[in-house]
């Protein structure tokens, strides 16, 4: 017997990306700007329907926003939605991602209760995928993220999560919030009619009032807008000339000048006498654990993310010892690892039995309720953003997503993250006593090791088994991309079917593959290995860009590579005004006399280099 199911599809209207732009306060200008539905929330009102027509069940729509964004509403009614709710009003404005969820999860309880909760995996304007697990710790519901594939069955949602490097099974249990990723299903779009009356019939605005007393807006925001600063990169920018074969020579003579020859591949993890350095000292409840100081920084350690915890680590100790404080590593099960210590942690939190990310969330906020730590970093991943947004819920504290700079200011951390497609950096500050911030991996360097060592402790985490995961598959290792010195991106210049004759310059380079964002879309490459603005940030030795157009959203995920080699057979491309070194042609051709010509230079000038 099919069940009649109840879905509720949230949705947000954004600037449309040619029109984005930030205010004098530091927040996106809206008013006069061209707008439309965020990509990721067309997929999510597709699936709505489907499911609600599949069960002979209901479909409704609801967005928080100014007067205009009732435009998405109406869309989605065209589409084939059977209510919307439209949450407006002057109390509402300055809402931060922890506000949002507040006044959904609020609208929701009203006019629920609801079987599944849809929205977008992240919005085009604001990359931090934060709603969706806030509302979920908001409304006691599991969570699932970046899904795939969905299928309601039995009273729970099966779903295929995509992971930042791969994709897991998770079943859900019912009711549930899921956010849905791009290959989800075909995106919702429709022409609104000239006269929306009718439309406009099936859509109630609610205000402040109706939802409860608040605060909203302002009132219940956790996060400040501060300074906005622009973001240039120098680069030569020198375009050579000639046939491929010279292009490349002058090109591999230039690498070597600016000492940028690829070495192969290394791994940033891998430092010398790492091995011999395990100084964890198991220990009990000491002073140095139950002190309580609010000095403290803490670190969450997402399974198998070790580069992202050794930059996080290197950060947290900077700014602990501008506190005069400790690092806490809270680290998902043994066993540990002992280069933690080495990298900035003074002491290991274990946390046993969690199961799910919203156990490990809530051991957090057990453990900060009562240690009170000035800030806590977590990866900007899947999994990290559901720990950090869930905990931040749980806190009542203000959340940065996505961080690219941490600071400290006057007793505050400064979170900075990118704005106007990385052309400015915006700093985002916490009002609450303990700040959190996600950090975008890759951004942040690695600090050589100490000498030190670390107490340990262990913390339970019941699991509450809402979710069950499974089949876990991997794509490829992120860790190695992040941490690699010679990348090689592509661009839709290069089809996906030919990619395997870039294996000769990947092997003989000790090099990645990465792609631009529209390589992603098309499902040449996984997801996991797009660079830019909303995908990851990477910062090698080279970069070699091939067959790619250099669109600043791509472009500002190699700011911090040391060089940017273009090649592009249209010698107006944009890529060109950023990279150091272009090269215009076809790229089989470059590749093949890149080839060869590394392979005469290589042997003379790795001698007497070590190699990691």
């Amino acid at each position: 017997m099919v069940v009649t199911l109840r879905i509720a599809v949230l949705v947000k209207q954004v600037p449309v990306p040619e029109a984005l732009a930030l205010g004098p306060d530091g927040r996106l200008l809206r008013g006069g700007r061209p707008l439309e539905m965020n990509a990721f929330c067309r997929r999510a009102v597709s699936m709505g329907i489907s499911l609600a027509r599949e069960t002979a069940g209901e479909c409704q729509v609801v967005t928080l926003g100014p007067p205009e964004a009732v435009s998405v509403l109406r869309e989605a009614l065209v589409c084939g939605a059977d209510s919307g709710v439209h949450i407006c009003g002057p109390e509402f404005a300055g809402s931060d991602t922890l506000a949002t969820a507040r006044a959904l999860a609020a609208a929701l309880r009203v006019s629920g209760p609801f079987d599944v909760v849809l929205l977008g995996r992240n919005s085009i304007d604001s990359d931090t995928g934060q709603v969706g697990p806030a509302l979920a710790e908001l409304l006691d519901l599991p969570f699932v993220a970046s899904v795939q594939r969905l299928e309601v069955k039995s009273g729970w949602a099966r779903c295929e999560s995509r992971l930042d490097d791969g994709w897991v099974s998770v079943d859900a249990l019912l009711p549930a919030v899921v956010s849905c990723a791009e290959r989800l299903c075909q995106p919702c779009k429709a022409v609104i009619p000239t006269d929306t009356s009718a439309l406009d019939r099936r859509i109630q605005t609610v205000g402040g009032e109706d939802l409860g007393k608040g605060p909203w807006g302002f009132g219940a925001s956790r996060t400040v807008v501060g300074t906005v600063r622009a973001v240039s990169v120098s680069r030569e920018r020198r375009m050579l000339s000639g046939t491929a074969g010279e292009q490349v020579r002058a090109l591999v003579d230039s690498l070597r000048l600016r000492h940028v020859i690829p070495l192969g591949a290394e791994t940033a993890l891998e430092d010398g006498g790492l091995g011999r350095h395990r100084q964890v000292v198991e220990g009990g409840f000491g002073s140095a654990f139950s002190d309580g100081r609010k000095e403290s920084v803490a670190v969450v350690v997402e399974p198998g993310r070790m580069r992202s915890a050794r930059e996080m680590l290197g950060a947290a100790a900077g700014l602990a010892a501008q506190l005069g404080g400790k690092v806490t590593a809270l680290v998902p099960g043994r066993p540990v690892d002992g280069r933690l210590a080495l990298w900035g942690a003074d002491e290991i939190l274990v946390v046993d039995g969690w199961e799910a990310p919203e156990d490990f969330a809530h051991a957090l906020v057990r453990w900060a309720s009562s240690c009170q730590p000035w800030a806590v970093l977590a990866p900007s991943t899947v999994w990290g953003r559901e720990v950090a947004a869930r905990a931040a819920t749980g806190m009542d504290s203000g959340l940065t997503g996505d961080a690219v700079e941490l600071q400290y200011e006057a007793g505050r951390l400064v979170a900075w993250k990118t704005a106007l497609s990385g052309a400015a950096l915006v700093a985002i500050t916490a009002t609450s006593a303990t700040q959190l911030a996600t950090v975008r991996p890759g951004v942040l360097p690695l600090l050589p090791p100490r000498h030190a060592s670390a107490g340990v402790r262990t913390l339970r985490a019941p699991a509450r088994r809402r979710t069950k995961s499974s089949n876990v598959h991997r794509d490829f290792d992120l860790e190695a991309l992040l941490s690699a010195r010679v990348v090689v991106g592509v661009g839709l210049g290069v089809a996906g079917d030919r990619y395997h004759e870039l294996s000769p310059l990947l092997d003989l380079l000790g090099a990645e593959l990465a792609c631009t964002r529209r390589v992603a879309d098309q499902g040449w490459l996984p997801r996991g290995r797009q660079v830019g603005l909303t995908g990851i940030t990477i910062r090698p030795d080279l970069y070699l860009a091939l067959g790619a157009s250099g669109s600043p959203n791509h472009m500002v995920g190699v700011r911090a590579a040391h060089c940017v080699v273009a090649v592009n057979r249209d010698e107006s491309a944009e890529i060109f005004g950023a990279a150091d070194f272009g090269l215009v042609g076809d790229w089989p051709e470059v590749v093949s006399e890149l080839v060869a010509a590394w392979k005469r230079v290589l042997p003379s000038s790795l001698e007497g280099i070590p190699q990691g």
